[in-house]
C-alpha cells in the first residue's frame, strides 16, 4: 500500500461495529473478525473517524465509508487503528484465513514463451506500467455500494490465486477469474464506474478495459475481441462494455475478470453481493 489513502471527516453518524462477526464476504456495515485471503471489506465508521491499516492512512468517505482488502499472500493480522475524535483511539485486529492455492507444473514449454525476448519484455513492461497507473485513482465515488453483478455467465475455467510453474520457473499467481464463454459474448460492467483504461491490443492481455468503482476499487477485463467504451467514459452497472474474445496471450475463448483495491489483487468470487445482472 502507498500513502495516498487520505482520510476525510465523516458526516453521518453510525455506531461502530462493536458487532464484529466473521464473514466470507463482509456486509457493508460490519467489520469482520476474520477474512479470507483475497477478500474485500466494505465497512462504516462513526462520524469524524480516521482509519489506518497497518500504519497506512485509509480513505474514509464523507459518509464514514471505508474499504480495504487482503491480498492472496496476506498473512495477517490486519491491524486497524480507528479514531473518531471523541472516544479515543481503538485498535481492531482482523485475522486473515489462509487458502489452499493449487500449483500446476507444466514442462516442455518453448523457452521464448516463458521468457520473451528483450524487445517484447520491454513492451510488456511499458503496457503493464500504464495499467498499474490507472489503478492508483482514488475517487470519492461510491459506485461499489450497489453490489456487483457477473460480467458474463459461464464455466469458471481459472480461479484467482492459482499458480503455474513452467519448465521449473514459477509464474505470477493468477490475478483474477477466467470465465469460459464464446468469442463475442457481451461483457457487462459489474458495478457502475469510470473507464480509466481501454486498449484493444496489449501484448499479454489483448483487448483490455479497466473500470474504477471509487475508493481505489477497480475491475479489469482482458482478452476482449471488441471494446465498446473508451477511457474517461462513465458506465452504469450492467452496461455492455465489450465483447469477449481470446486476444493477447490467451489459449482459448474466455473472459478474464480481475478486481483490485489499488495494487492489491482481490478475488472476484468473494465480492459482497455478487449476483446475476
Amino acid at each position: 500500500m502507498k500513502p495516498w489513502h487520505r482520510a476525510s471527516g465523516a458526516m453521518l453518524a453510525f455506531a461502530l461495529l462493536s458487532m464484529l462477526s466473521p464473514a466470507r464476504a463482509s456486509a457493508p456495515n460490519a467489520l469482520p473478525r476474520t477474512i479470507s485471503q483475497g477478500q474485500l471489506v466494505i465497512a462504516h465508521l462513526p462520524a469524524g473517524s480516521t482509519a489506518r491499516l497497518n500504519g497506512t492512512s485509509l480513505h474514509v468517505g464523507a459518509d464514514g465509508r471505508v474499504v480495504f482488502g487482503a491480498g492472496r499472500d496476506e498473512a495477517g493480522p490486519l491491524v486497524l487503528t480507528l479514531d473518531n475524535g471523541h472516544d479515543g483511539r481503538r485498535t481492531v485486529r482482523i485475522t486473515v484465513t489462509p487458502r489452499n492455492w493449487p500449483i500446476e507444473r507444466v514442462n516442455g514449454v518453448p523457452p521464448k514463451t516463458v521468457n520473451p525476448p528483450p524487445a517484447i519484455a520491454a513492451r510488456i513492461t511499458r503496457e503493464q506500467a500504464q495499467v498499474t497507473a490507472a489503478r492508483e485513482r482514488d475517487d470519492a465515488r461510491e459506485d461499489f455500494l450497489h453490489g456487483f453483478v457477473w460480467p458474463v455467465r459461464g464455466r469458471v475455467s481459472g480461479r484467482f490465486g492459482n499458480q503455474r510453474i513452467y519448465n521449473g520457473d514459477p509464474r505470477a499467481p493468477h490475478s483474477g477469474m477466467d470465465i469460459a464463454v464464446p468469442v463475442g459474448t457481451p461483457v457487462r460492467a459489474p458495478a457502475a464506474g469510470v473507464v480509466t483504461f481501454a486498449a484493444p491490443a496489449l501484448y499479454l492481455t489483448g483487448g483490455t478495459v479497466l473500470i474504477d468503482h471509487g475508493f481505489g476499487l477497480s475491475s479489469n477485463f482482458l482478452h476482449l475481441s471488441k471494446l465498446q467504451v473508451r477511457a474517461g467514459e462513465r458506465v452504469r452497472q450492467g452496461q455492455v462494455i465489450a465483447l469477449s474474445g481470446m486476444t493477447g496471450r490467451a489459449t482459448g475463448p474466455h473472459l478474464h475478470w480481475g478486481f483490485n483495491w489499488f495494487g492489491t489483487r482481490l478475488d472476484p468470487l468473494l465480492l459482497p453481493g455478487l449476483r446475476d445482472h
